[in-house]
């Protein structure tokens, strides 16, 4: 898709704002990836409730969701408050993955037993699933969609940590290769890209939820609460 006023002279203002989903209720530690029947825990939806009073008084004409179901149920307040309809688009879901389905608790977790190791040889395909490069392919292709959707306005949509920050370190010019654990993509954050027509120009990161994040789950940088919001211009 494209603007009629797209052109370098362009400088309308466009901020897509991808929001990771909320707590899910997950009480035996499976990695459930792509698999139906996962929904928002009751603290899941109070941070969804979080996020669409943080973003009321925004510009937002245009809310797109995962299909999995915490993704949806991410987006409804978002879409209520905006008296919009949640539309769905396949290329934000999760990203695929082996252990999909494995236990991931402790004395438990399938990374501890030897047949799992042979998928962790390449952490730059990675070896254990769907590759970067693919993530990022179909990211920025629903990007860009959602950026002309709501062209001049603001979009929200809702993905998954994984496929958010694939987005944001090629957004950044930085290296795919991560540690799992230090993702700045926490429960129900927003990774927004703010573009002057079709040229990115800044990414912000925040935190809206940061109070009701699980203790378990504040391992990335600024996730204790109180969290700042940092902005990174991008080259």
């Amino acid at each position: 898709m494209s603007n009629p006023q797209d052109g370098a002279a362009d400088r309308t203002v466009t901020t897509v704002h991808l929001l990771r989903h909320g707590e899910v209720h997950n009480p035996d530690g499976v990695l459930y990836g792509r698999m139906d029947g996962y929904h928002l825990s009751d603290r899941g939806q109070r941070m969804a409730q979080r996020v669409a009073e943080a973003l009321a008084d925004r510009d937002v004409t245009y809310v797109v969701a995962s299909p999995l179901e915490r993704a949806q149920e991410t987006a409804r307040p978002v879409a209520r408050s905006h008296g919009l309809v949640v539309g769905t688009d396949p290329r934000v879901v999760e990203s695929t993955n082996v252990f999909q389905g494995k236990r991931f608790g402790m004395g438990d977790h399938v990374l501890w037993k030897p047949a799992a190791w042979r998928h962790l040889w390449n952490p730059w395909r990675p070896s254990w699933g769907e590759p970067y490069v693919e993530v990022v392919a179909r990211m920025k292709a629903a990007v860009a969609d959602a950026r002309d959707t709501a062209y001049g306005h603001e979009a929200v949509v809702v993905s998954h940590q994984l496929p958010i920050w694939i987005t944001r370190l090629h957004a950044e010019n930085r290296s795919f290769v991560h540690l799992p654990t230090r993702r700045q993509c926490t429960l129900c954050s927003l990774t927004s890209l703010t573009f002057e027509g079709n040229r990115l120009t800044t990414v912000r990161y925040s935190e809206p939820a940061a109070d009701l994040i699980p203790v378990k789950d504040r391992q990335a940088t600024f996730s204790s609460g109180g969290t700042p919001d940092l902005e990174q211009p991008t080259a």
